[in-house]
């Protein structure tokens, strides 16, 4: 991962690096031309945007890879839980199995189980069906903000503050999954894993976000461990991790976040092995976790992996060695108040 960000960064700039570069940037253009006229389209109208008869909260982000999207969604489910509120989920369902569910859902279920979670890519039905069928009172739109075919009555656009702005270009050149320029649609820019980042950095990001929506509310999260999950639901506190030798499992987009976590609760990560996003674990991928948990040096204490994972992975065990997943709720610590603000207004206009 490191080599890819250094080229993709351009810190690396052997011949090699700078060649990679130039043929990414080619490939972003054809991905630029239509990012830019389907966001035309809905701008200007040309493209139906369908409106639900209750309000729509979109979270989302600007680039490809983990910012913090479901632990986000989660907390706002909760606080609407809290105030009595029906809310369901409504995501795209990308890599669902056979059951019709993916990881985020089944990570969801164990964590919220009084919140529906539709997955369907036509998030118009999805809307339909939680309103009409369900009588939800509040929508949750999980990656929502690429997802403009439906009205949203808050938009929450996330920035995972390690890297915000996906080093500048779209995707496959950088992260970007729209321009910077996208930044003007948010209602609230929201800087996850503040925690990871000084204050200089902090103020950086924000002033580039007010340069592009000067009206966006700010707000500062961080990705709080709360404790460890087994496949059977036992519970252990974070603080068995202290100095506890572990071997991070992780099918991510970006699981250097997820390892700095691990590393903040105490544990010492002594291997680490990366999955792609919604990566599905096969027969073998388990015997390869086993052979290299055998094999660390210092011995490993335990496997410990995301939620997701754990929803995939569905066992108490690999081999002779216990696998743990990681709760992780996202808390606001600067801002909040200005969130509690925009939720108010929605809950005002609730009809029971």
């Amino acid at each position: 991962m490191q080599r890819v960000d250094d080229i993709l960064s351009g810190n690396s700039n052997t011949l090699r690096s700078i060649l990679i570069r130039a043929g990414l940037w080619c490939l972003s253009q054809p991905y630029a031309a239509v990012v830019w006229g389907r966001n035309k389209a809905y701008d200007r109208g040309w493209k139906k945007v369908s409106k639900a008869s209750i309000p729509v909260i979109s979270v989302g982000n600007l680039t490809a890879g983990g910012t913090g999207k479901s632990p986000t969604v989660a907390m706002l489910a909760r606080w609407f839980r809290q105030h009595d509120i029906r809310v369901a989920i409504l995501s795209r369902g990308y890599g669902a199995g056979a059951d019709g569910r993916n990881d985020e859902a089944k990570e969801l279920e164990v964590l919220l189980p009084d919140v529906p979670h539709l997955q369907n890519p036509d998030r118009v039905a999805s809307a339909a069906i939680a309103t009409e069928e369900l009588e939800m009172q509040v929508l949750l739109l999980d990656d929502g903000f690429q997802h403009r075919k439906i009205h949203r009555d808050l938009e929450i656009l996330l920035l995972d503050a390690r890297e915000p702005f996906g080093f500048g270009h779209l995707l496959p050149r950088g992260l970007l999954r729209e321009p910077l320029r996208s930044l003007r649609r948010a209602d609230i820019v929201m800087a996850t894993r503040s925690d990871q980042v000084d204050a200089k950095k902090l103020a950086e990001i924000r002033t580039r976000v007010q340069r592009y929506n000067p009206k966006a509310a700010w707000i500062e999260s961080e990705h709080h461990p709360v404790q460890l999950r087994s496949s059977l639901q036992e519970l252990r506190p974070i603080e068995w991790l202290q100095g506890k030798n572990v071997l991070a499992v992780s099918g991510l987009g970006n699981p250097s976040g997820f390892h700095e976590t691990l590393r903040a609760c105490g544990a010492q990560v002594v291997e680490s092995i990366s999955f792609p996003d919604h990566h599905a674990y096969s027969a073998a991928d388990v015997q390869e976790i086993q052979r290299i948990a055998n094999q660390t040096q210092p011995a490993c204490d335990a496997i410990v992996c995301t939620g997701k994972d754990m929803a995939k992975l569905d066992t108490p065990r690999v081999g002779s060695h216990e696998l743990w997943s990681l709760d992780v709720e996202l808390q606001v610590r600067n801002g909040s108040e200005v969130l509690q603000e925009f939720l108010e207004r929605i809950r005002s206009t609730l009809r029971p």
